[in-house]
């Protein structure tokens, strides 16, 4: 491979936070889960006003699966109201080495 030679997908970062029924619901299990199914690294964390936060990172098509799964998906148990994304850019190279639970 030359020296130009690009990836097979360049890098993406974006933030998240989730509204709705997403407390007392397993959603950051479910997110961790869905993150590592995907691929993506970042982290995820309830918000003191009752939402779900974190970042995701990875290549372009496996974060905007990530970002279709936290609008409509969620855990079992969740209600998603709205999915707000903000901050997103392509990015060199990896934060994170995995998808962890902050608290």
């Amino acid at each position: 491979m030359s020296a130009l030679a690009k990836g097979p997908a360049a890098l993406k970062s974006v933030d998240y936070e989730v509204f709705g029924r997403v407390q007392g619901v397993c959603f950051r299990m479910y997110t961790e889960e869905q993150a590592r199914k995907l691929g993506v690294v970042g982290w995820v964390k309830n918000t003191s006003q009752g939402t779900v936060t974190g970042q995701v990172q990875g290549p372009e098509d496996k974060v905007n699966a990530m970002k279709s799964w936290l609008t409509k998906v969620g855990s079992p148990s969740s209600r998603i109201d709205r999915t707000n994304f903000s901050n997103e850019k392509e990015i060199p190279k990896l934060d994170f080495t995995g998808f962890s639970t902050r608290y």
